[in-house]
């Protein structure tokens, strides 16, 4: 994982104030090219998640971290509050109470679970192949929240030792396959994304058979879920699905709302769900 230097620090800092004066709003202009005509829909903020162990008040505090690679390996931790007890229940988000990440530095590996509550910690396992430096975030909605539309993502460092195969970060691209040999490719091709601006990221999905998928099937109460992570500074940023759980997909396209805190490289997770099976597809995006 690389060092940050003072100055990078200092522009995260400054990212984050300016970011927290902002209210974004996307309009889509009806006849526009991408033709979903939803009504007004408001984009939170950018932000930079999963930074800091704590925000807001609330505190993750680690009760097992994984120690070495394993299919199933256990993790588990506390959210303290503001009044220094672990809270133990949250607003329902996408169906979850609690959403978990753990990414490597490399993007090489990603997992998103949902933990249950066991007394007063969140448990949950997760599948790491191999060693490196890993982040873990969790993500939230307190009920005293003030902006229900942006969650509390918190994010806890970790390493698990060994010989490690790093991969390097893949560089942007139009498009990239699933495991199961559906395609994704973004419909602006690689074209840079403006840092701190609202984003309408649309990606045409392809089947294996090459045909555009005609409909996704809710995931997470939703028609897809997408969480991208800058490269160097491992924030997180969820972007949200505009297309109603259900709704066909035109020529293939599941369209995201979006608005990221800070420039560089971002990998995005989006997984969707064809078939009663979720496919996950990574591709890496430059924002500027």
């Amino acid at each position: 994982m690389r060092a940050l230097r003072l100055y990078e620090w200092v522009a995260v800092g400054v990212a984050a104030v300016v970011a927290a004066g902002l209210l974004l709003v996307i309009v889509l202009t009806p006849g526009s090219p991408s033709a979903h005509t939803m009504p007004q829909a408001v984009v939170p903020a950018a932000h930079s998640d999963g930074l800091s162990d704590a925000e807001n008040g609330y505190r993750m505090e680690p009760v097992t971290v994984p120690t070495e690679r394993g299919d199933a390996l256990e993790a588990a931790f506390r959210i303290i509050g503001p009044d220094g007890a672990p809270v133990t229940d949250f607003q329902v988000n996408q169906t979850k109470k609690v959403h978990f990440f753990v990414v490597r530095d490399d993007m090489a590996v990603f997992q998103h679970v949902h933990p249950e509550l066991v007394g007063d910690t969140w448990r949950t396992r997760v599948a790491l192949p191999d060693g490196g430096a890993y982040r873990m975030f969790a993500e939230f909605i307190p009920f005293d929240s003030a902006d229900p539309m942006h969650p509390i993502v918190l994010g806890v460092p970790f390493a698990i030792t060994g010989d490690t195969a790093l991969t390097p970060v893949p560089a942007p691209a139009a498009s990239t396959s699933t495991a199961a040999g559906f395609t994704v490719s973004r419909t602006d091709g690689v074209a840079p994304i403006p840092v701190r601006t609202p984003t309408l990221l649309r990606l045409a999905i392809r089947g294996p058979d090459g045909r555009p998928v005609e409909k996704v099937e809710p995931h997470l109460g939703a028609s897809g879920h997408m969480t991208g992570f800058n490269t160097m500074l491992l924030s997180a940023t969820h972007l949200h699905p505009v297309e109603p759980p259900g709704t066909p997909l035109i020529d293939g396209e599941l369209t995201f709302r979006a608005a990221f805190a800070e420039r560089g490289e971002h990998r995005l997770f989006l997984e969707f769900n064809v078939g009663g099976v979720v496919h996950t597809a990574a591709l890496t995006v430059m924002v500027t």
